[in-house]
């Protein structure tokens, strides 16, 4: 491999885009960060710009080599995850986006969404693409830009997910491509033969002139072109942060899940070879797929439960209703209360998710009296984190061999040490917190890396892992537990609310 001594992981998120760059010790030498501006047109929409996040993928990449203090020669190959179901159309001869992309969070098509529901396609969009009916997923929002957008010239106009418009750029158009992971979650393939499924193209009326071609999450997907960061690098792995993380963790057999505590909470269980399915609750989806030695493709699978809104409802505190300056103050916050004084909060910002499944359920205090304070409301937002992960655990566990005895987390929100707690008491098994919580980043490096020989296996890699803290329940866990089912109340309360009544 010459001088090829570091490997560039790219994490294009919903809040911003992330640069690392890893030696052959799995040790990261340089980074950069650059947060990303949310537009919100109107109520319950969300959109991003497509040359922003392009931009601001270049600045990043070349910021972590400056501090990193190498040269881009040296650097062996670059993976990609990025925020899923997030997508857009761009013109293939001038590379102006069409529209600004349209966030995973965005909730404009539910009604579209209900529609196709109530005329019952539900269970069929569930069976060939393993995803419930939500305007989560990529389908509805490429129809709605195909619908709304005027003058479409489909002969020159092209689709994707972040991970096809970055991949479109970094090769200057050379290469209109997707991952297998990504393009199980647009609502558009077939989970089972991996292919772009013609029932739910005609279904949402998207040519597929207009798709990326799928390929596997670790291989070739070209090379980036070398004017962007002065030489040419190879990308050798894309996938979506669920699955980015999933594999950092080093859940590579059945059974094995974590949780990330990101803008949304994700729970992500490796189902190896095998789709389970858990009807209309949780999600089947592709974790990964290669190439493998006889020539054939090799599928991993899994089973996740996608909860919308949880360090998004940290970032309202801080930037909504303005009770917090920084993340970082809700610990201390909470833990200066005794309890939540009998307060309840459904995060349900953007529609509520697994295993509920509500497009117009709305966020919701409930138990406001004159005695709530803002620790108080900090405390509920915190534990309602830690409540939705309990509720998709439940079912999980209903559809698993053998329970779950530990959980392994990551992202943002996992650094607050009131909630780990709180989650541990609350699911009464051990969470187990690694020294590196960018586990996004660490896995698409890895991915990358063995991709091409870079490093031998995943497994050598988890024993490396240093576990920074384990939190086993305490003797507070009865309690916990009470308020656990207080919530679940509260949650059916804050369903419907958009849903007219007769």
């Amino acid at each position: 491999m010459g001088n090829s001594k570091y490997i560039l992981a790219l994490d294009l998120g919903t809040t911003g885009n992330r640069a690392f760059l890893f030696d052959r010790n799995g040790q990261v030498v340089g980074k950069a960060y650059r947060e990303l501006r949310q537009y919100y047109p109107q109520p319950g929409w969300l959109e991003h710009d497509p040359l922003e996040i392009w931009q601001a993928t270049c600045w990043v990449v070349k910021t972590a080599i400056e501090k990193a203090n190498i040269n881009s020669s040296e650097i062996a190959a670059l993976g990609l995850t990025v925020q899923r179901e997030t997508c857009l159309l761009w013109n293939r001869n001038t590379g102006e986006p069409l529209y600004r992309a349209i966030v995973w969070q965005d909730r404009r098509t539910a009604p579209e969404c209900e529609d196709l529901r109530i005329q019952g396609y539900a269970p069929e969009i569930y069976q060939r693409s393993g995803l419930v009916i939500d305007a989560y997923f990529s389908a509805s929002k490429l129809a709605w830009l195909l619908k709304n957008l005027p003058d479409i010239d489909y002969q020159n106009t092209l689709a994707g997910t972040i991970d096809t418009w970055i991949l479109w750029k970094l090769t200057t158009g050379k290469v209109h491509g997707t991952d297998h992971s990504n393009a199980s979650r647009t609502m558009l393939m077939n989970l089972e033969n991996c292919q772009w499924d013609e029932t739910l193209l005609d279904l949402f009326q998207i040519p597929i002139n207009i798709l990326p071609i799928i390929k596997p999450s670790f291989g070739e997907f070209g090379v980036t072109d070398p004017q962007i960061f002065g030489t040419a690098i190879p990308i050798t792995a894309i996938l979506g942060d669920q699955q980015a993380a999933l594999f950092g963790h080093g859940c590579c057999r059945p059974g094995l899940m974590k949780c990330t505590y990101g803008t949304g909470s994700f729970l992500v269980a490796n189902t190896g070879k095998d789709i389970v399915r858990c009807q209309n609750k949780l999600l089947s989806s592709v974790a990964w797929s290669q190439i493998n030695q006889n020539g054939n493709l090799d599928v991993s699978y899994a089973l996740e439960g996608s909860m919308f809104t949880s360090g998004a409802c940290i970032q309202w505190l801080r930037d909504g209703i303005k009770i917090i300056k920084s993340a970082a103050e809700t610990e201390s916050m909470a833990t200066r209360v005794e309890n939540n004084g009998g307060l309840y909060f459904v995060p349900a910002l953007s529609g509520l998710g697994a295993p509920n499944w509500d497009m117009s359920a709305r966020g919701s205090f409930f138990g406001i009296t004159a005695g709530i304070t803002s620790e108080h409301m900090v405390r509920a937002v915190l534990e309602a984190i830690a409540y939705q992960v309990k509720e998709v655990i439940e079912i999980i566990d209903t559809v698993s061999i053998s329970p779950i005895k530990i959980l392994t987390v990551d992202g943002g929100a996992c650094e607050n040490n009131f909630l780990m707690q709180f989650q541990a008491d609350l699911l009464e098994i051990t969470v187990e917190r690694p020294m590196m919580c960018d586990t996004t980043v660490q896995g698409i490096a890895f991915a990358a890396g063995i991709a091409i020989g870079f490093w031998d296996n995943i497994e050598t890699l988890r024993e490396q892992r240093i576990i920074e803290r384990l939190f086993e329940p305490s003797k507070d866990r009865n309690d916990v537990q009470a308020g656990f089912r207080t919530w679940l109340r509260a949650v059916e309360r804050s369903k419907h609310w958009l849903t007219p009544t007769p």
